[in-house]
């Protein structure tokens, strides 16, 4: 996979936690993957006590789809994925997240540079308080303070980011809303990814429309498989409106 291709635009990744995935589940969401064709894995969780490496080998061996790093923390770093996102919490001011983690990364990541693309994180509050926020220790911006958010992702596009990320937490009771992406979106050039709180073919759609260029699913595909072929079909049905 060339680093420069990632994301497409309206494009959907599966992101899969491997402390919570079981062996019937994988072959069921992979299988459910390749059908609808869905455009990108995403491997990685918030605690680590299943070995990264071993569910991207599992993945890979179950289909060809692009496998893609997302660490929850430094445990997870593996070199067996396609291409690895790193993250930068700028949302947050914990300076290990900002940078800390970064420079400890740094000597293992070198030689595998051309891997890496360099995304700017921003949580968002949609309900609840979410693992994100508690194990990094950060607070997430409040839904209604749009121009904070539109500044954090213009200052993270400015200091060189490749991508913006628009996360409302896992397992958050609503998603990003809408009119935040699209704030968002008019005002950066880079590509711009939206998860979290994703549940419905509606919220999907919505998203994509606002001008999230990825959609990513995690916890909603957890508990309804099937969302994910109703995302791939949101996704196909958006590229024809524009060709």
């Amino acid at each position: 996979m060339k680093k420069s291709s990632f994301p497409g635009d309206k494009s959907v990744a599966l992101l899969l936690d491997p402390d919570k995935v079981t062996e019937a589940g994988l072959r069921e969401i992979i299988g459910i993957a390749v059908k609808s064709r869905t455009d990108y894995i995403l491997a990685g969780g918030s605690i680590t006590f299943t070995s990264t490496d071993s569910l991207i080998e599992k993945v890979k061996s179950l289909c060809s789809i692009p496998v893609i790093l997302f660490p929850g923390n430094l445990l997870q770093l593996s070199r067996k994925a396609d291409a690895i996102l790193l993250l930068s919490l700028i949302s947050g001011r914990n300076p290990e997240l900002l940078i800390g983690n970064h420079v400890i990364a740094a000597p293992y990541l070198r030689d595998i540079k051309e891997k890496l693309v360099s995304v700017g994180y921003i949580l968002i509050g949609c309900g609840n308080k979410t693992s994100v926020e508690y194990i990094s220790q950060t607070d997430a911006i409040p839904p209604d303070k749009t121009d904070i958010i539109v500044a954090t992702a213009l200052a993270g596009e400015m200091l060189g980011l490749e991508m913006i990320y628009l996360e409302a937490g896992s397992g958050a009771p609503s998603p990003v809303p809408a009119a935040i992406i699209k704030a968002v979106r008019d005002e950066i050039s880079i590509p711009l990814a939206a998860g979290g709180g994703l549940r419905s073919r509606d919220e999907i759609f919505n998203a994509f429309m606002a001008g999230a260029n990825l959609v990513i699913l995690g916890n909603g595909c957890e508990k309804n498989p099937a969302l994910l072929a109703e995302a791939c079909s949101v996704r196909d049905e958006i590229r024809m409106r524009f060709i």
